[in-house]
């Protein structure tokens, strides 16, 4: 498989646009991170973002870059992902984050870059382009990280609330308003740490493509601190459609249940960062906000607004395929 060999113009002008796409990440899901917080009053909606983006920003302090490896090397082949193939996959999920920001759909814009990925290898080589056990795995994770953070949510919720059952509403509403800082730090921790990592891993392999990593695939420090520091831009820029969404319309949260939200969300995500798999932050905090809001009565969550969420979750990889597939052959086209 030729590789296409491409200018410095070009090349920055790509990871201008990759830096581009994880802005609009940290603007698309600032919502999942700050959201319960906002809704709890615990934070004023400036205040949460400056928060939030501080801990999007420093979250490589605390994590590897197995993600950031899986995306580079574990989706499509890296002789596959050229050029026009990365520039194709970036097409495809922006233009999907743009869409749901507009509707003020919560997607995933991790499934959007993955969906981007997979639909431009395929244009340029064939399904045997991808590598279908490593999409296999984030497929999965589509369901288990929102039932996983549904049932952790759910649990801590149960947990705390018979821990304080003898405190009087005041003082638990006291306290859980101060522990609702820790939780939202851990949740941008855990957004910044597994989400910033899919853009680090499409601008390696772009790198590598062009055989400026040499023989070792690897992510330079420089894209490490680039890719946080356009996350927590984006972060700043803040979603506030998608807040409300999130935040209010799922159902209605105290500072207690957005703490056991965050910290079932922020559970999830550690342990999937640490071992490497790329899941949504968006359907990881979704799966937690259910998660308390059914642990008082099923009646509490607004099932028809998660179930209009989780229909963007199902066509999030094959839309954002289709248009970076599109985006690969109008590239092709004008690059021949």
């Amino acid at each position: 498989m030729t590789t296409m060999t491409i200018g410095l113009p070009f090349l920055i002008g790509l990871i201008a646009i990759a830096l581009f796409f994880d802005f609009l990440n940290g603007l698309h899901d600032a919502a999942n991170a700050i959201a319960t917080v906002v809704s709890t009053r615990v934070l004023s909606p400036a205040v949460a973002v400056v928060w939030s983006a501080f801990f999007n920003f420093i979250a490589f302090l605390f994590f590897g870059l197995h993600v950031a490896g899986t995306i580079g090397k574990g989706i499509v082949d890296v002789g596959v992902a050229d050029p026009l193939v990365v520039g194709g996959a970036l097409l495809g999920a922006i233009a999907w984050n743009l869409a749901t920001w507009a509707w003020g759909l919560p997607s995933s814009s991790s499934h959007a870059l993955v969906g981007g990925l997979i639909g431009a290898a395929m244009a340029k080589a064939g399904p045997a382009a991808v590598i279908w056990g490593g999409v296999g795995t984030i497929a999965a994770f589509v369901v288990i990280s929102p039932v996983l953070g549904f049932l952790l949510a759910l649990a801590l919720v149960l947990a705390t609330t018979w821990a304080v059952r003898r405190s009087t509403p005041f003082a638990v509403d006291r306290h859980f308003r101060v522990m609702q800082l820790l939780s939202s730090c851990l949740f941008s921790l855990g957004h910044g740490g597994n989400d910033a990592q899919k853009t680090m891993g499409i601008i390696a392999v772009l790198l590598y493509s062009q055989g400026m990593l040499g023989a070792e695939f690897h992510v330079p420090f420089w894209v490490v601190i680039s890719c946080h520091a356009a996350m927590a831009m984006g972060t700043l820029m803040g979603g506030w459609r998608i807040v409300r969404t999130m935040g209010s319309r799922i159902t209605e949260l105290r500072p207690i249940q957005g703490f056991c939200a965050e910290t079932g969300g922020a559970m999830a995500l550690f342990g999937a960062t640490w071992l490497g798999i790329p899941v949504s932050t968006t359907h990881t905090i979704t799966g937690s906000i259910v998660g308390v809001g059914a642990a008082r009565r099923a009646s509490a969550v607004r099932w028809g607004v998660a179930r209009r969420i989780v229909w963007a979750w199902v066509v999030t990889i094959p839309a954002a395929a289709a248009v970076g597939a599109a985006g690969y052959w109008l590239g092709w086209l004008v690059a021949g």
